[in-house]
């Protein structure tokens, strides 16, 4: 039997921009349709960085607060209405670290147990806390916003970007036909993903005549925001689908209507945030779970380690735009 442990080191942000404090708290209780989760791995995401800063208001996560979206760990208790896990299973789940809801970077959380999956059986904690925030993302663009099916020209935007290195795994899963911008320095990881490297300093126009005879993509998703959304509407073809994951700014959508082309936007904390729609998380888990387990879905991780006392290391690697790969802490 576990024993409960009524204690727990976290890390606290006190301030917006401040180091975080590492303190022992009272560990959370759990309700009926919680899970308490003893944290072996946390996943840092360039948004955890936005948070840190005071930086995303859309976040709303105020101090003092347990920063951490991404986690891996093992079910330490379950609460009463809870029927998928057990004590000891391995899971992976998007969980907190936004609106209030606390974050990964301690040694528990009470999570809502819908926003969990079981962990891949081929991946450690480290790998396995690296994916959820990225790979819902890049599902829910994909496959519930594009309904992407096999034989499709997919264009990704920002390729070996975290979000675009699984979402071209995942489009390649399906049996899409992808290709992937990037600068020229990023060619070889986006080609090892398993597309074609577009060169994002390549216009529009030039690009889609190479590959797609001017016809334009069926599906393209913009990781990337901004100018490179506008050039999404270009690179689309007519009847076809522009998703994206950063709407941020004002855009002329004329070229998109002339395609009688859609568009999506994908909010992905949304579930988070609001409390709708959290099964549909733990059901993309469960499905990159069974990807992940037939070799088709792998996250790059960066090699170096963290813990609670180096969480602003990791930050600042992120900040400075220097991580080779997605950055964990070690819990």
């Amino acid at each position: 039997m576990m024993t409960r442990q009524s204690t727990m080191r976290a890390a606290i942000l006190e301030t917006h921009n401040a180091p975080l404090r590492i303190s022992n708290i009272a560990t959370p209780d759990i309700g009926p349709p919680d899970v308490l989760v003893r944290i072996c791995a946390s996943g840092i995401n360039p948004l955890d960085t936005k948070i840190h800063a005071g930086m995303a208001a859309h976040a709303r996560h105020s101090p003092p607060a347990i920063l951490g979206i991404d986690l891996a760990g093992t079910v330490e208790r379950i609460g009463s209405d809870v029927t998928g896990f057990k004590p000891g299973d391995e899971v992976y789940g998007m969980t907190g670290g936004v609106g209030g809801v606390q974050g990964s970077l301690a040694e528990f959380a009470a999570v809502d147990a819908q926003l969990l999956a079981l962990k891949p059986a081929n991946l450690g904690m480290r790998e396995a806390a690296a994916l959820p925030l990225i790979v819902i993302t890049a599902w829910e663009g994909l496959i519930d916003r594009a309904a992407l099916k096999a034989g499709q020209k997919v264009l990704i935007h920002g390729g070996a970007g975290g979000v675009g290195h699984v979402a071209i795994q995942i489009a390649r899963a399906i049996g899409a036909e992808v290709f992937a911008t990037g600068s020229a320095s990023q060619r070889v990881a986006i080609e090892s993903s398993g597309a074609v490297f577009v060169d994002r300093d390549v216009a529009v126009e030039a690009y889609v005549a190479e590959h797609t005879g001017g016809r334009g993509f069926d599906i393209v998703y913009d990781t990337v925001g901004g100018k490179v959304l506008d050039a999404s509407f270009t690179a689309v073809r007519r009847f076809g689908h522009v998703v994206s994951a950063l709407g941020w700014g004002t855009h002329a959508l004329a070229p998109l209507s002339f395609r009688a082309a859609t568009y999506s936007g994908v909010f992905t904390l949304l579930p988070l945030l609001s409390g709708e729609g959290r099964a549909r998380h733990g059901a993309i888990l469960t499905e990159a779970t069974r990807l992940v387990e037939a070799g088709k879905l792998t996250p790059l991780l960066d090699a170096r380690h963290f813990t609670l006392e180096s969480v602003g290391d990791a930050y600042a690697l992120i900040r400075d735009h220097a991580a080779k790969g997605k950055l964990i802490v070690d819990i």
